[in-house]
C-alpha cells in the first residue's frame, strides 16, 4: 500500500509559528522558495462562529498569520482525524487580505466538515496575482493548524479555479519530498495550464475586442498596449467595463434589441475566442483588471504574454482580422518569471484526483489535458486520476460529487488502490442519497488537447518535453521576481 501513510496523532503544540511565504521581497531580488517567518503570536486561531449547518456539528475558528493572511478552520466533533486545507480561486483583487473570504469558503465548502474532515482555508496575504504566496500562505496555514491543534492522521489539499493551480503548486513545493506533509490532491475545475499559456485565450479575446470595438481603450484617450490590460492609472471600474462591452456588443440584451453591428461585433468575437457568451464579461474583466495587477504590480510592467504569429479565424473576415489586430512579443524575462510562479512542473508522489466541469465556461475543460501532459513529461502520470461530469458551471457543481470526490482521494489513499474514473462514478450515489444534487459523471470522457481550445503560440514551450528540465533551466537563472 504505497500511499498509505499510518500517522500517530499529537497532542497540540502551541508554537505559534506562522508562514511568511511569498515570492521575493522587493521586485529586483532573487526569486526563491518562501521562507517563513519568526513564530508570533499572530498566527493563534480564535474561536469564531460556525456557519449555521455546522453550528452544532463543529468547533470553528479564525484567525491571521503573522504575514497578514487571514484564515478559518473547523473541527467537527466527531472527527475522522483527517485535514483538508484548501486553496481559494480568483485571485481576487485589492492589497489587503479579505477577512470574510475565507469564512465564505468555509460555508461553501462546510460538507468536507460534515463528513468528518477538519478544515482549513486561507484568504492570503494579499488580492491579486501570485501562485507560490498563495501555496506558501497554505502551507503556512497547515503548519498553524499542526501547532494549535494537532498533526492529522491524513493532510489533503483541495484546489478551486485558480486555487487548483496553487494546490497543486504547494504540492509540488513543499509535498515533494518522500513523506511530506500532504497525502493526497484534490483540484476541482482547476486553473491547471499555468500562467505563462494558461490566460492565452484572454489574451486573444482583450486584442480582438479592441479590434471590433476600438472602445477600450477610446481613440480619444490616452492610448497603452493592450498587454497591460489597462493603463495604471486609470480609474475605470468594473460597471465602467460593463458599460463598454454593452455599446460594443449589447450583450445584456435580447438578441432581438441589439443592432446589426453590435450583433455582428458580438458573434465575431465569440467565434474567434470560443469564449462562452455567459462569462464573456467575466473573461474581459479578467483580461483588464487582473491583467494590470500581473503586469504592473508583480511584474513591473514587464511584458508576459505574446500573439505574434497567431492566426484567428471564424469571423465574417479572417484576413481584415490578422492584418488589424494588435501584435506583440513577450518579455523573455516576465515569461520565465510568470512561468516560476505558477506553471506545474509535475513533480508530484502523492495521488492527485481532478474534477471538472466538460462545459466549464471559465477554466475550459482542456487545461486537464494540459496538467495530464505536464504530469506525463515529469513521468509522474501514475499519481493521476481524471474525472469529468456533464455540467455547466464553473464555481459550483454537485455537492454530491465534491463530497464524493473526497471520500475517493481519502480511500486511494488509505488502500493504495488506484480508482478509475469510473469507479469513482460508481460510488456517487451513496453520496447523493444524502445531498441529492446528482451524479452526472462521464466516465468515457478525455478532453482534447490544450492546442485544440486555444490559439498556439509560434515557437512556443514545448510544454511536455520542458517539465521534465524546468527546475534545473530555473536553477540556473537569476531570478527576478513576481512581488509578493
Amino acid at each position: 500500500m504505497p500511499w498509505a501513510r499510518n500517522r500517530t496523532s499529537a497532542p497540540a503544540v502551541r508554537r505559534r509559528t506562522s508562514v511568511t511565504g511569498g515570492l521575493t521581497l522587493a521586485l529586483l531580488a532573487t526569486l526563491a522558495v518562501p521562507a517563513f517567518s519568526t513564530p508570533t503570536a499572530a498566527g493563534v486561531p480564535v474561536t469564531a462562529p460556525c456557519p449555521a449547518d455546522l453550528a452544532d456539528a463543529a468547533t470553528c475558528y479564525t484567525g491571521r498569520s503573522a504575514d497578514g493572511a487571514h484564515y478559518a478552520i473547523a473541527v467537527p466533533k466527531e472527527w475522522n482525524g483527517s485535514l483538508v486545507v484548501h486553496a481559494h480561486g480568483g485571485p481576487d483583487l485589492g492589497e489587503e487580505s479579505d477577512p470574510e473570504r475565507s469564512v465564505g469558503d468555509l460555508g461553501r465548502w462546510s460538507f468536507m466538515v460534515e463528513q468528518g474532515y477538519a478544515w482549513a482555508g486561507s484568504s492570503y496575504r494579499r488580492g491579486g496575482y501570485g501562485t507560490r504566496m498563495a501555496a506558501a500562505d497554505t502551507e503556512g496555514l497547515r503548519r498553524i493548524f499542526v501547532e494549535n491543534f494537532r498533526q492529522p492522521t491524513r493532510t489533503y489539499l483541495h484546489g478551486q479555479s485558480w486555487g487548483g493551480d496553487v494546490a497543486a503548486k504547494t504540492a509540488e513545493v513543499y509535498g515533494a519530498k518522500k513523506n511530506g506533509p500532504y497525502d493526497g490532491v484534490l483540484l476541482t475545475n482547476g486553473v491547471l495550464g499555468g500562467g505563462s499559456r494558461g490566460y492565452d485565450y484572454r489574451v486573444d479575446l482583450r486584442v480582438v475586442y479592441q479590434y471590433y470595438c476600438r472602445n477600450h481603450p477610446r481613440p480619444d484617450e490616452v492610448p497603452y498596449p493592450l498587454w497591460k490590460g489597462l493603463r495604471p492609472d486609470s480609474t475605470m471600474t468594473t460597471a465602467g467595463l460593463r458599460a463598454r462591452l454593452q455599446e460594443c456588443t449589447g450583450f445584456s440584451s435580447p438578441p432581438g434589441e441589439r443592432t446589426a453591428v453590435q450583433q455582428r461585433n458580438l458573434d465575431d468575437i465569440l467565434a474567434v475566442t470560443r469564449i462562452p457568451e455567459r462569462t464573456l464579461e467575466a473573461h474581459l474583466r479578467f483580461a483588464t483588471f487582473t491583467f494590470r495587477d500581473l503586469v504592473h504590480n508583480r511584474l513591473g510592467d514587464r511584458n508576459p504574454f505574446s500573439n505574434e504569429g497567431v492566426v484567428y479565424s471564424g469571423s465574417h473576415d479572417d484576413a481584415a482580422l490578422n492584418a488589424g489586430v494588435e501584435r506583440f512579443s513577450a518579455d523573455p524575462s516576465a515569461v520565465r518569471d510568470l512561468s516560476y510562479d505558477s506553471d506545474l512542473t509535475g513533480k508530484v508522489s502523492i495521488p492527485v484526483l481532478t474534477l471538472h466541469a466538460i462545459d466549464d465556461p471559465t477554466a475550459f475543460v482542456e487545461h486537464e489535458a494540459a496538467y495530464r501532459a505536464t504530469l506525463h513529461g515529469a513521468q509522474r502520470d501514475k499519481y493521476l486520476v481524471q474525472t469529468f461530469t456533464d455540467e455547466h458551471e464553473h464555481s459550483g457543481l454537485s455537492t454530491s460529487e465534491y463530497a464524493n470526490s473526497i471520500s475517493a482521494l481519502d480511500t486511494w489513499v488509505r488502500s493504495g488502490k488506484k480508482p478509475t474514473a469510473a469507479s469513482v462514478a460508481a460510488s456517487c450515489p451513496a453520496f447523493d442519497a444524502r445531498y441529492g444534487t446528482g451524479c452526472l459523471y462521464r466516465p468515457s470522457y478525455v478532453p482534447q488537447s490544450y492546442a485544440t481550445r486555444v490559439n498556439a503560440r509560434p515557437g512556443g514551450l514545448d510544454w511536455p518535453a520542458l517539465t521534465a528540465r524546468q527546475e534545473k533551466e530555473w536553477s540556473r537563472l537569476p531570478m527576478v521576481g513576481i512581488a509578493p
